[in-house]
């Protein structure tokens, strides 16, 4: 199969290497702005050539639109109304804006709408890995919006990658990846903040910093051209579950103020409640 990747950074270039490495895609096709990831790309043979977008479109049987979210929006109309019988995908973090962009396009169906759950704190092609999706989720939304055979090639792709996939329709999606995925990126961006101040001496940080601290503040390396467009499209369940945090800090503070020490075991307790869903 003739596989279209517009982004070859880490999702994009990750999808490509492990596609290739299970022979599900002979030909890859890469597109990329950035002229040193271009490069990169075709060095260690993520993508076999790089093209303008649509030329590698019309060549390929599958495109993965693997780019910032705000791109994708600005991208997907006209890649929408050049295929015919391809199936186009992206793997973005937000999933509303997108879907009610194509709503009413007669292509529509061509579109599948998923979201692995898979990333680092780590860009480029560089970063790409070929195990990195082993054994995560994908989200896959508006499944019946989308054509059968698109639906189950889709289901192929992330079966080949070993992804476990869930359904949900796209406002639930974005709701959710507020609270598991958007919220961590905020909290660690804020504690590296918090550190950055309060520790002029920055070789304090590295050589007090332990697994713990690294862990919480991994995030915060994150790519801003990335998560800025998930922040803006995903503004009003970003905020809810933002205005959630800071009540939890505050009950955490107001321990810390009166003394209270037993309430706070009381929060830590029920914090400890989350060893039943993540394991």
């Amino acid at each position: 199969m003739k596989v279209a990747i517009i982004g070859t950074g880490l999702i994009g270039g990750s999808m490509a290497l492990s596609l290739r490495k299970k022979n599900f895609a002979n030909t890859i096709y890469g597109v990329e702005q950035n002229e040193v990831n271009a490069r990169r790309a075709l060095e260690r043979k993520i993508v076999d050539e790089i093209l303008p977008v649509q030329d590698a479109v019309a060549k390929a049987d599958l495109t993965i639109i693997s780019v910032p979210v705000n791109a994708a929006e600005k991208m997907i109309l006209p890649i929408l109304d050049s295929v015919e019988n391809q199936v186009v995908f992206d793997v973005g973090s937000t999933k509303s804006s997108l879907c009610n962009i194509i709503k009413n396009h007669p292509n529509r169906g061509r579109f599948v709408a998923t979201h692995p759950m898979w990333g680092t704190e780590y860009s480029g092609p560089d970063a790409a890995t070929e195990s990195g999706f082993e054994d995560k989720t994908v989200v896959i939304c508006e499944k019946g919006k989308t054509d059968k055979d698109a639906l189950e090639l889709a289901k192929k792709v992330y079966g080949i990658l070993k992804m476990k996939i869930v359904y949900m329709n796209a406002e639930a999606h974005d709701i959710h990846a507020a609270y598991v995925s958007h919220i961590s990126h905020i909290t660690s961006f804020a504690l590296a903040n918090t550190v950055l101040e309060k520790e002029k001496e920055e070789s304090a940080i590295f050589e007090m910093a332990s697994g713990g601290f690294e862990s919480t503040v991994r995030l915060a390396k994150s790519n801003p051209d990335m998560w800025l467009p998930i922040f803006q499209q995903n503004r009003e369940n970003v905020l809810d579950v933002l205005n959630e945090h800071i009540s939890q800090l505050k009950k955490f503070r107001s321990c810390f103020e009166k003394d209270n020490y037993d309430y706070m075991r009381t929060l830590i307790e029920n914090a400890n409640k989350i060893k039943k869903i993540i394991h």
